[in-house]
This record gives C-alpha cells, structure tokens and sequence, in this order.
C-alpha cells in the first residue's frame, strides 16, 4: 500500500484535529446500530464531545468509566471538498484513508459504508468517488464506528468476562482480559486523510535490492489500476537530483554504478542514503490523456543470515538498540510530531542503532525516519499475548496471516526493516505451536523472500515448538527479576546457559530481544535493591558481560527493555505503568541510560565507525 504522498498528479487533505466523538454506553453497545447513528449527524443522536484526531480517546477527559471504556465509540467529521475533486469529467479518484484505528473499524460517509477493517495498527483506505463526486459544495460527512474488544481470534488476543455475581459487581458489568502488559489504549492513532489519484493510477511498487562493489540493481515491479493500456517511465535519482538510472515498463530492473548503499546509523559516515524513485504513469480513459506520478525513496541494501552473524551490505551487524511502545501521556497512542523528534534524537543521543516496533507495527511516519536515519528496525506484528489454546486455532491463524500480508505490504520497501517478527512470547510450547508458526513464518517468507523471519520467544528452549522454523533467535529472559528476584548473582551462569543451550540446538545466531529492571526515578539504593536506579544500572552490567563474551561468537545483538516507561493496566505489581525504561515516560534519563549510552557508542567505535554527519529533519524528510 503506498503511502499517500503530494505529486504533481495527487492532492492530499488532512482530517486531524477535533472530531466528535460519542461512546456508546448501552448494555450491549449496540444503540448506535440499532438506531443507525450514521444515518444523521452524531450530534442529532445524542450527546457528544470534542476528540482529538490522531489520539487514544482514554486519557483525555476526566471521566473514568471512559479511561477503561470496552466496545463501540462513534467519530464523526464533517469537511467540505475541493470542487475541482468533485466535478466527474475529470476523471478524478477520491480516497479516505486511516493510518490506524483500534480495533475494529467501519467507516460510512454521507451514511453510506464505505470500508470496515479489523487490525489495530495498519492502514486501511477506501475509494469514496462515487459518494461524494456530482454534488459539489456540500458537506462530506464521514463517520466511524469503532470497537476494541479483544477477543481469543483478534490479534492480540484477549477474552471478555462476564462477573456474574449480583452481590459483588453491578448488572451486565464485564472486563476485558489481556495478556500482554501495556495498555489498551483505542481511538483513531494515526493520520486520517483525503487523497486523489487519477481514475488510472499507480496501485504499488515493490523495489527488491542487490549489490557488488561497483554495481547495484533494483528490481522494481508496478501495478496499475483502472486500465490496461497504458505505458510506465521510471527515473533513479540521487539526492543531488541527478538521474543515475531509467527503465520503461511495469516490470524490470535499474542498474547504478558505484551506488550509495543504505548503511546503518553508526555504520557509515553517511547513514540512511536514499535515492528517489520516480515513476510516472500515461494512460487514455473517456478520450482524456491521464498521468500519474508517485516518487518513492529507496534505499539500496542487502541483507544475510549465516549460522553466527546478522550481515547488511556484506559487514556484520551488531544490534545495540531498545524495545519501545507507542505511548505518552495524555495522547495514549496517538501518533504525535514532537515525541517522534525527541525520541529519535534521544536514540541517536544514546548510540542506539535499531528497534524492534514492540508489540504491533509502528506508524508510517515512524518508519520514514528510520529510513531517513539509518535506524534498524525490527518489524512485529501484533501477535503478542497468544498465550490461549483457543488462539492457535484455524481463525486466529488465518486472521494472522492476513495481517502479515498488510504488514508486508505497507513496509517491504523500507531498506530499515531488516527483519520480520510474527509474534512476541506466545505459548510456543504447547503442541499447536509448531503447526501454526511454520505456517506463518513460511507465509511470511513466501510474501517476502528477501528478508530473515524471527519471532521472539520466553519458552524453554527445549519446549519451544516454534523455534525450528525461524531465521535468528531471539530470546527474553529477566534473569534476577521475574526469575530469582532481588539476586544479581545468578545473572551469569543463568544467561551464559541460556545463550549455550539456545545455540547448542538450533546453531542460528541468537539476539537478547529483552532484559530489564524496573525503576522509580530518583529511588537510591546502594547496596542495589529492586526498584533502584542503582539495581538496573547494576543488572545492565551483569547481562553486558555476559553480552561480550557471546558477541564473539554467536550473540548478534542486545535491545533492552524498555526505551521509556509506559502505561498499563493497573495491578498490585505496576504503580501507574511499567516502570523499566531508561527514560521516563516523559522522557528524562534514568541512571541506567548513561550505563547504555556508554556502552553503545563504545560498541559503535571498536567496529571503527565514524559518527554520521548530524543533519536536519528538513534534509532527512526529502
């Protein structure tokens, strides 16, 4: 799915700011479709507020019972069209598209269903042309119903329980049940916005990379949409604009000489190189000469796995990065500009040099910049929490299957995406597993033959049915934590056995994807105890040394956990959140964020990498 860019043949609107918003607070949460709230103005059907639009809807008012609120909420906006997008003889297409909504969404405009989409984290868009066009000057309508119960067959999974005893809970009171720890936060996270293409238009391209020394290809292939007769032009050019390839046609591939690889932060005085893709479309429809125009950045690189090393561009490659969260007060997951600029000059600041988008795919505006940046990144999906045998069945696993594909295709032209992970600590050792997993893993692969597939483990290694099918290994423990807490000794014989009998079984290289403490900033302790500053500084340490003895051999790469605080749900082990960043979740350095920041950027100069030269968003974002 491309991503809806301006070009001299497409407009784009945007909807953010405030919508109006109703939650549904019927006992069954059906009133809204029971007296078809689409039908007229939100306001006509009752009470409604001001939400903002990108944001989780949970933390903005102060009403409780809509902090923890299950079931349908109702968005609506009304926006007035360009007459130009309305007017039918010009051949013009009109697309609504949504960067995110959690969970389950439908969309009508001018009471007409447009689209309905399940999945939390990818884009999802409809053509609204036939809707809107032919009565220009009007007002466009759109609303949207949207529903995030989990249940054992959404992704993640959760289940809804009913407490049935009328002496301890209120009638028809329910919760919502999870297994993964950070909040469920809902609303519409992501950029909504309005785009245009013409009635014949570019539909996708997918741009696969190889190189040598002196040359490099990219294949391209383009689909078109809306006609069959029509010719392609394609352009490569580098960041000085100058054309160093061309090609005509939907499929084929552009040689460059002496390219300019895409090279890791760290990695190369000049990270994250990308050249310009321009392809342009001609095509006759109605008697009218159509053209249309998209440019995509490319970055050109390559990936390998071999038995013990993790190679970009034929060099190894050690990750030394975080696991994060999409997460920050008041805006829950709603995707916000200025946390986006401080966090990744917090991770360039720190020597991190790649993420894992843990738990769920990260938003598109995300991944630009670490493409722009030369962050790697690790891609999950949001299979985490499989925990429930009911969740490896046949409509789970062909709901996750999907929801690879949309990953697959939103993302396989990110030269950061290194590597596809399809679940984070699921029940592999149950039997189920290993039929589901190589299912997915090899649908993945069959998506996408050019990258390594991973999911990332918390099962014995001697149970875990899943692990046969994946490309690298990647393994949580807390060690001294959930496991022996309180006691830092048994780190290194703990984490020196994992590591060991991980490879001794699988021989495939192997990334510590957790480890971690928590801490209350500004909580002392010495001797270290739990919940100090001084104790996750000193677990670090212990996991570090251990870490560079296994570097040499078959550990490529460390992410702790986490990058900052976050929320989750409240319980007698979390006081307001998830306390194991080395940031706060205002984003203010814990001690142990110093304890990384050395550490990474003395792994960034054994390798005899130059620091990159630091730019301005301005340049990166072209």
């Amino acid at each position: 799915m491309l991503y809806p860019r301006e070009t001299p043949s497409r407009e784009r609107k945007e909807l953010g700011g405030l919508w109006s918003f109703r939650a549904d607070l019927s006992p069954g949460r059906d009133a809204g479709f029971a007296q078809r709230w689409y039908r007229q103005p939100l306001r006509q059907t009752g009470p409604v507020i001001d939400m903002p639009v990108p944001a989780s809807f949970n933390d903005i008012t102060q009403d409780p019972s809509l902090e923890n609120y299950i079931g349908w909420v109702w968005y609506e906006k009304e926006v007035l069209l360009p007459r130009r997008w309305l007017q039918e003889d010009l051949n013009t297409r009109v697309v609504l598209r949504f960067g995110s909504a959690h969970y389950y969404s439908i969309v009508w405009v001018n009471g007409v269903q447009v689209v309905e989409h399940e999945g939390g984290h990818l884009p999802f868009e409809a053509d609204i042309s036939s809707v809107v066009q032919g009565s220009p000057g009007t007002t466009c309508r759109i609303t949207v119903a949207l529903n995030n119960t989990l249940t054992p067959h959404t992704l993640p999974p959760g289940s809804i329980q009913y407490m049935n005893d009328k002496t301890r809970y209120p009638k028809n009171y329910f919760v919502q049940n999870i297994r993964f720890d950070f909040f469920n936060y809902a609303g519409i996270h992501r950029p909504v916005v309005l785009y245009t293409t013409p009635s014949v238009y570019i539909d996708d391209i997918t741009v696969t990379t190889t190189s040598s020394e002196s040359v490099a290809l990219v294949r391209y292939e383009v689909s078109v949409v809306g006609s069959t007769l029509y010719s392609l032009s394609l352009s490569l050019c580098d960041q000085e604009g100058r054309v160093v390839a061309t090609a005509d046609g939907p499929v084929g591939e552009l040689k460059v000489l002496n390219p300019n690889l895409w090279w890791p932060y760290l990695m190369h005085e000049n990270p994250g190189y990308r050249y310009s893709l321009e392809v342009k479309m001609q095509a006759q429809a109605n008697g009218v000469l159509l053209e249309d125009v998209y440019t995509l950045p490319v970055g050109i690189r390559t990936v390998h796995v071999t038995s013990t090393q993790f190679l970009i561009n034929g060099r190894p490659f050690y990750f030394h990065g975080v696991n994060k969260h999409e997460d920050a007060d008041i805006r829950g997951k709603g995707l916000d500009w200025p946390l986006i600029a401080k966090d990744f000059n917090l991770l360039r600041w720190l020597g991190a040099n790649s993420f894992r988008t843990s738990h769920y795919p990260y938003a598109e505006e995300i991944m630009d910049l670490c493409d722009a940046y030369g962050i790697v990144v690790i891609d999950e999906c949001p299979g985490v929490g499989i925990k429930m045998p009911e969740s490896f069945g046949n409509k789970s696993l062909q709901h996750h299957l999907v929801v690879m594909e949309e990953l697959i295709r939103r993302d396989k032209n990110r030269p950061s995406v290194v590597m596809w992970s399809v679940a984070n600590e699921p029940a592999s050792e149950l039997p189920p597993a290993a039929y589901y997993f190589k299912t997915v893993i090899s649908h993945t692969k069959a998506l996408d033959p050019s990258r390594p597939v991973t999911f990332v483990t918390d099962a014995n290694y001697a149970l875990d049915h899943g692990a046969p099918y994946v490309d690298v290994i990647c393994v949580n423990s807390y060690f001294s934590w959930y496991h022996d807490p309180g006691h830092l000794e048994v780190i290194p014989l703990q984490l020196t056995s994992q590591f060991e009998n991980w490879y001794k079984i699988y021989q495939k290289p192997i990334i510590q994807s957790e480890y971690g403490a928590d801490s209350v900033p500004g909580l002392h302790s010495d001797p270290p105890l739990m919940f100090s500053e001084e104790y996750q500084k000193a677990m670090l340490r212990e996991y570090h040394s251990v870490f560079d003895k296994k570097r040499k051999e078959y550990v490529i790469g460390e992410l702790i956990w986490n990058f900052a605080d976050f929320m989750t749900n409240q319980g007698t082990t979390r006081v307001l959140g998830n306390k194991k960043g080395i940031f706060t979740r205002q984003r203010q350095p814990k001690s142990a964020a110093f304890v990384l920041r050395e550490r990474y950027w003395k792994i960034a100069n054994e390798s005899s990498c130059l620091p990159p030269i630091i730019k301005s968003h301005t340049l990166f974002l072209k």
